[in-house]
């Protein structure tokens, strides 16, 4: 069964363990490189074996081909392809999202494809427009589109039957309603398991994002491009305050959840949250962690981000073609179902069958089998993203602490004029702020 191709909201779209094997090349009419050795780094360590899958695919046909994996944690990953890239010395096969990649790609850092990779990525049979976009710089392929970062609802079946709870939440209101019945208290009324785990804390860039989720379902961006090309914040509204209002409801007015307590994929395997939403890989990590956790996934009221992540090359001569070779391969429907299977992230390439897995891991169906009416949006493709995720980040980190919101629409509507400001100012810096 093939996942539908929901309908895209934006223009474009976007996404220590080291692992050392032997394998060989082979490309879709790229020619293959008869002994060289090369590089792949990876940001996901998860992705090691996926790539070493790969590497020993290959390994029969063409023996002479060294491929050494180093995987490591991604913001240090993207701290290594910066120094690495500018030094002259980074892999020859870099794992990077579009809305990273395109300073390199601006700078002539990441090699074009050649025409017969080239024909592979541009072929809608293989991949929709929105991923050959989101591995191409000014219309020309740069990359090879591999997987993709998608969102959807985790709920743990026995809590909710618990609270009397039959089905998923439908409605964004109906999240709240579901985390005020699911949460624990201890004799002090205060929660010691949430109802719904909010990213409250932690890394900067995903806090922004899991904001951006929540504020897509009221139809919302955090960024929206227009009709020249350019960008603009443009959500302290109405929608943008019932994004806000909601965080602060459920952590000062309700109390269904704090921001000290347990969260994430861990928290929902320890059962230590009933609900959360994350990307498809958590299917993978319960399955090793908690394999006997009672839970069931559900797409979102409206639709999901979506963060693909693509296969760039750097080098020249031989290197280069084995890179674009091993790039190529991982592009086999064998191996990117293998990819599903064991790793849990979601393939970008269309026509593949996923009934077998569907029927092994039903919990994947929220990822692969969605409403046509299913809408998705990404991280721009723009220079400065990452820092107007951090800096978003950092003012909601500060509003979702702030006790004195509750209650209090006025000052939320501050938070969000402030965060408007700023990101539209960043925008202006960069000559890309829309009329």
């Amino acid at each position: 069964m093939g996942a539908h191709q929901g309908r895209i909201t934006s223009s474009k779209f976007r996404m220590s363990a080291l692992g050392t094997v032997l394998g060989g090349s082979l490309a879709f009419g790229v020619a293959a490189a008869s002994a060289a050795e090369i590089t792949v780094w990876s940001g996901y360590p998860e992705m090691v074996p996926f790539y070493e899958h790969v590497a020993e695919g290959l390994k029969e046909k063409h023996p002479d081909l060294t491929v050494k994996v180093e995987a490591i944690a991604l913001r240090e990953h993207e701290k290594r392809i910066a120094l690495g890239l500018t030094s002259g010395e980074a892999a020859e096969v870099i794992e990077l999202g579009t809305s990273t990649a395109t300073r390199y790609l601006e700078n002539g850092l990441f090699n074009k494809a050649p025409d017969a990779v080239a024909a592979f990525v541009t072929d809608p049979a293989n991949f929709s427009e929105f991923f050959r976009d989101s591995a191409s710089y000014e219309g020309a392929v740069h990359g090879v589109p591999l997987f993709r970062g998608q969102s959807a609802l985790y709920y743990n079946t026995e809590m909710f039957k618990a609270a009397g709870l039959t089905e998923p939440p439908k409605t964004m209101p109906d999240f709240t309603s579901y985390a005020e019945k699911l949460t624990q208290r201890d004799a002090n009324g205060n929660p010691v398991v949430s109802g719904w785990s909010l990213r409250l804390s932690g890394g900067g860039a995903g806090i922004a994002e899991k904001f951006w989720i929540n504020m897509f379902q009221y139809g919302e961006n955090l960024v929206e491009q227009a009709a020249d090309g350019k960008w603009k914040a443009s959500f302290a509204n109405e929608a943008g305050r019932a994004a806000l209002k909601q965080y602060i409801d459920n952590v000062h007015g309700l109390k269904t959840v704090t921001v000290e307590m347990p969260a994430d994929a861990e928290a929902f395997e320890r059962k230590q949250t009933a609900m959360f939403i994350r990307e498809s890989w958590v299917i993978g990590d319960i399955a090793s962690k908690a394999p006997d956790l009672p839970y069931a996934t559900a797409t979102l009221p409206r639709g999901s981000i979506v963060a693909p992540v693509t296969l760039w090359t750097s080098g020249e001569g031989e290197q280069a073609e084995a890179a674009w070779a091993f790039a190529q391969a991982t592009n086999d429907p064998e191996n990117l179902l293998w990819l599903l299977d064991n790793v849990g992230w979601l393939p970008n390439r269309n026509g593949l069958d996923y009934a077998d897995i569907l029927s092994r891991k039903p919990a994947l169906a929220a990822f692969v089998d969605y409403p046509d009416s299913y809408e998705f949006f990404t991280l721009p493709n723009i220079g400065p993203v990452e820092e107007i995720l951090t800096r978003t980040a950092d003012r909601l980190t500060q509003a979702f602490g702030n006790a004195s919101l509750a209650g209090n629409d006025a000052g939320i509507d501050e938070v969000l004029v402030a965060m408007e400001s700023e990101i539209n100012g960043l925008l202006q810096r960069e000559g890309l702020l829309a009329e």
